[in-house]
């Protein structure tokens, strides 16, 4: 395939025009891309400069390959948090898993706030994103990644539990949490996409859990919402589509999404709480839907279950012109790269048969 960066454009700009189905993916964890590519990639966080350009040389590899119309680049805002970590099981093992610590946070108090080495994003090296924007093969975008989600960044900083306590007790604190942790993020999705060249902003910022979001809609509407407007409003500014990855149960929140935030598409769907049909049936008019199909399958399914499935989503939604392929959350690694590729595959397939 070909890189139509137009028609992912006009999928994301949720124009409604029938054409191929595009492919799109948050992340792939590098596991994945090693066994698609049959080689080691340097770490994704390699400060070596060569070490750090091979890496986005083999993410472009990668991305090509597999017929995406775009390679993802970004940059890390610097924050510091506490995580726990555990055997990594997964079929193609990193050795070691690392997960938000809900109970262990950096900042449970003033003191804390004040005595955080809070990141300076003027002192944040562009020459990668530079690097990686000069890289691009012919025809292929550049997708702008965000740095993390405000409210993820938020929780991972004080620790879910502490978050909760302080929303009641410390609403002073917590407001200022917001405050900070937007400017920081604002400044660096400015910074990036001032570099020019990118096809849209993608963030991801997990927001709810199977029965709804993680505080009620209303401290949703308070703390949140208004925050990500203006990380929308910068995309908007430089022209680019806002692309919002967020899981969790959001039904009591769309409206505010496309409303309030004013997100050009979301991504995350979990089948459990609502397939992507579904929500492209009420919303699909209004944003793109990015992805779907559920990770549980891709996970323990078998190959003609994820392909059945991956047709009668693209049956479904290839044709609205709103909608993109790929999975549910992110290429996990512990996703079996046979279902990964053959989820891709049926779309290729699809898109043969009806668009030549």
């Amino acid at each position: 395939m070909s890189p139509n960066l137009p028609r992912l454009l006009s999928v994301l700009r949720h124009e409604g025009r029938p054409g191929p189905v595009p492919f799109i993916e948050l992340f792939a964890d590098q596991p994945i891309m090693e066994a698609v590519l049959g080689h080691p990639m340097p770490p994704a966080d390699a400060t070596d400069r060569q070490a750090r350009r091979a890496y986005g040389d083999s993410l472009i590899e990668f991305y090509s390959k597999l017929g995406y119309d775009y390679v993802p680049i970004g940059v890390g805002a610097g924050f510091q948090r506490a995580t726990a970590e555990t055997v990594d099981t997964a079929c193609l093992s990193r050795g070691t898993r690392h997960w938000d610590n809900s109970t262990t946070g950096l900042i449970k108090s003033w003191a804390d706030f004040e005595a955080y080495p809070w990141p300076k994003p003027e002192a944040i090296d562009y020459s990668w994103p530079a690097y990686m924007l000069s890289r691009l093969p012919e025809g292929m975008g550049a997708m702008a990644m965000g740095a993390g989600g405000i409210l993820e960044w938020v929780m991972w900083l004080m620790s879910y539990e502490h978050f909760a306590l302080a929303l009641y007790d410390q609403p002073d604190l917590v407001e200022a949490m917001f405050t900070k942790v937007t400017e920081i993020l604002v400044t660096v999705c400015r910074d990036l996409l001032d570099m020019g060249g990118f096809c849209g902003y993608f963030i991801g910022d997990d927001m709810g859990h199977v029965n709804g979001t993680m505080i009620s809609p209303a401290l949703m509407r308070r703390y949140v919402f208004p925050n990500q407007r203006k990380l929308a409003d910068v995309a908007h500014a430089h022209g680019v589509p806002f692309l919002l990855h967020a899981c969790g149960n959001l039904s009591e929140v769309m409206e505010d999404l496309i409303n309030e935030v004013q997100i050009d598409a979301k991504h995350s769907f979990e089948d459990k709480i609502e397939p992507v049909e579904s929500l492209h049936a009420r919303y699909g008019k209004r944003i793109a839907l990015l992805g779907g199909v559920d990770v549980d399958l891709l996970a323990r399914g078998s190959e003609a279950q994820v392909r059945a499935r991956t047709r009668q989503l693209l049956d479904a939604l290839g044709d609205s012109g709103t909608w993109c392929l790929g999975t549910g959350n992110s290429v996990a690694n512990y996703i079996p790269v046979s279902n990964y590729l053959a989820m891709l595959d049926e779309g290729r397939r699809w898109n043969r048969e009806h668009y030549g």
